[in-house]
């Protein structure tokens, strides 16, 4: 059985002297793992590919578990601060922590709090937000 300790274990030993950081590690009980990344560049398919071979490498027969390495996707919602910079300058939705949503450009990240420009400029602190995704439009 593969435990989630050990996943993340082997992907930080992985990322360690790169610019990509885990975003998502999830173990279900029938044992497909997922694993997300990302970084403030594009998040290139063939490193992707290369930690999945690590990591059946390292994690042995592949008949005990599936296994599915990838990057976030553009629908999810923002989980970590890199998918915050890494969206400056692009219309998000953000819905607060009473359910009410706000349309707007992301303009300004830091360590506590983000803003984005709607009809106002409007600050967030990450923790009093329920969601935060990019806003696709076409």
């Amino acid at each position: 059985m593969v435990t989630i300790e050990q996943v993340k274990s082997l992907v930080e030993a992985y990322l360690k002297d790169t610019d990509y950081e885990l975003q998502t590690l999830e173990i279900d009980k029938d044992q497909n793992i997922l694993v997300e990344i990302d970084r403030l560049g594009v998040v290139d398919v063939d490193f992707c590919a290369e930690l999945n071979r690590y990591l059946v490498e390292k994690l042995g027969d592949k008949d005990d578990y599936s296994l599915e390495v990838g990057s976030v996707s553009l629908t999810d919602p923002f989980k970590t601060k890199i998918q915050y910079q890494k969206n400056l300058g692009h219309n998000v939705v953000v819905t607060d922590a009473d359910g009410k949503k706000f349309s707007g450009q992301l303009i300004s990240v830091d360590e506590e709090t983000f803003m984005i420009e709607a009809k106002e400029t409007l600050t967030f602190r990450y923790d009093e937000v329920k969601k935060v995704i990019y806003n696709i439009t076409f």
